[in-house]
């Protein structure tokens, strides 16, 4: 007599069947652990926690080349920027080399970018200066002089208006991926920094050689 095991031609047989649920249910564990593992390892940030999104009412916004707002929580300053308005010129000139105006809000992301240090506005002088090694930057993080190596990074930038709804974000540099300065629509009620979302600057030419009072 075949043993009950033994399918009939072309069949399955009780413990190949037996096997292949065995197989499937070991795949399907699988997958959901390897799935918990990653929700579990991967960061998750509250809104208002730095690597999370940082929210920033409209009304707290700088006036146009105003001196910079000091973020803490978010770890980021954030600047009104229009190189095309007298007010204000003394921090936010228009360079050289820049072909079109510099107009927009920026969130500047408070590391130096030589070594790290955290760099402070100076008031006095009208610019970032860093205590560490004396690189300088002009109100919008772009290089006055070294040892910095690149411009300032930035944070992308969401408008949203009073329900919530997203009318605007930072554009995007076509060659660099750098968040440039975001225009505001009339709608905009407040700000939404997403500080888990930084592109480092650019390398442009240190603005003190256009003067020739590089140290």
């Amino acid at each position: 007599m075949a043993e009950a095991t033994t399918a009939g031609a072309g069949g399955m047989t009780r413990r190949e069947f037996l096997y292949y649920i065995w197989g499937a249910s070991l795949a399907l564990f699988t997958a959901e652990f390897t799935g918990l593992m990653v929700w579990f390892m991967l960061p998750r940030f509250r809104e208002g926690e730095f690597g999370g999104r940082i929210p920033v009412v409209a009304s707290s916004l700088p006036e146009v080349n105003d001196e910079p707002l000091n973020v803490p929580e978010g770890r980021f300053w954030l600047v009104n920027l229009d190189s095309t308005n007298p007010q204000g010129q003394e921090r936010m000139y228009q360079a050289e080399d820049e072909a079109e105006p510099i107009i927009g809000v920026a969130a500047i992301y408070k590391v130096c970018t030589h070594l790290g240090c955290i760099y402070n506005w100076t008031p006095t002088n009208n610019r970032f200066e860093c205590p560490c090694h004396g690189s300088k930057y002009r109100l919008d993080g772009r290089r006055i002089e070294s040892p910095a190596p690149r411009t300032l990074d930035r944070f992308k930038i969401y408008a949203l208006d009073a329900d919530d709804n997203v009318v605007a974000e930072s554009p995007q540099d076509e060659e660099t991926g750098f968040y440039l300065p975001l225009v505001l629509p009339p709608e905009t009620v407040r700000f939404s920094v997403d500080t888990g979302d930084k592109k480092e600057g650019p390398k442009p030419q240190l603005l003190c050689e256009f003067t020739g009072n590089c140290p």
